[in-house]
């Protein structure tokens, strides 16, 4: 099941429709039924609250007012390179060279 802090895409119709941090999950008072808070990453910030069950949480379709919704999850790219395996798969780093940095200057 997403954890808080996972980043969605929501799908409203078969279309990518905004971008939600989880914020929260906590069960409902349905059984097998949780209440989702989404952090809608629109302007302005919107938080919303759904009571989904788990398999609509992890990306299954489910409905809303007729129309087909779908979490689905984004992947993060590491920020930070281990140090063992700094250096491996840089052209760079294999000539033993070390790369250039251009600043951008204004005209």
């Amino acid at each position: 099941m997403r954890r808080e802090g996972d980043v969605v895409l929501i799908y409203f119709d078969e279309q990518p429709g905004v971008f939600a941090r989880i914020e929260a999950i906590k069960p409902d008072i349905k059984k097998d039924w949780y209440q989702i808070t989404l952090l809608l990453l629109t302007l302005p910030l919107r938080p919303v609250t759904w009571i989904l069950r788990e398999s609509y949480i992890d990306g299954e379709s489910f409905t809303m007012d007729g129309k087909p919704v779908r979490l689905e999850e984004v992947m993060t790219i590491p920020t930070t390179r281990d140090s063992s395996a700094a250096g491996e798969g840089d052209a760079g780093s294999r000539s033993g060279k070390r790369a250039k940095i251009f600043p951008f200057k204004k005209p």
